[in-house]
């Protein structure tokens, strides 16, 4: 299989393990010491340990769940072990204010381990109003 497509698989895994709610699948996608820079906090999360908190403390105190999640527009750059996609990602969710839609810009560097797999090195999201 082509190092694009199997790039490509590991976003496919990561976006439909977030969509499900499946969290052991979806933390599981990204190394351990993977940072997280979204526009929706004031700091940096510096490793999948602290996102999983995070997340936590989203569902703890606003009742957070996503409903669903889907993706266009990958593009794909590999440079040897390294690879970077980015891509729109439309969100549903759930707090207990009520539904809500986001569009947003996504940027994850992915990198190939040693066994081969692609995992997360990093994610960022952006607002997109396009």
């Amino acid at each position: 299989m082509a190092v694009e497509d199997q790039v490509r698989e590991a976003v496919e895994r990561i976006v439909a393990a977030f969509a499900a709610g499946r969290l052991d699948e979806y933390f599981g996608s990204f190394h351990p010491d993977s940072t997280f820079v979204f526009h929706t906090e004031d700091r940096r999360i510096e490793s999948v340990d602290d996102y999983r908190r995070l997340w936590e403390r989203w569902v703890d105190e606003h009742g957070f769940e996503v409903l669903g999640c889907w993706t266009t527009d990958p593009w794909i750059q590999v440079w040897g072990d390294v690879a970077i996609v980015t891509h729109t990602v439309f969100t549903k969710s759930r707090t207990r204010e009520g539904e809500d839609d986001r569009r947003e810009r996504e940027t994850i560097v992915l990198a190939r381990q040693a066994d081969g797999r692609w995992l997360g090195i990093h994610e960022h999201l952006s607002p997109w109003e396009g």
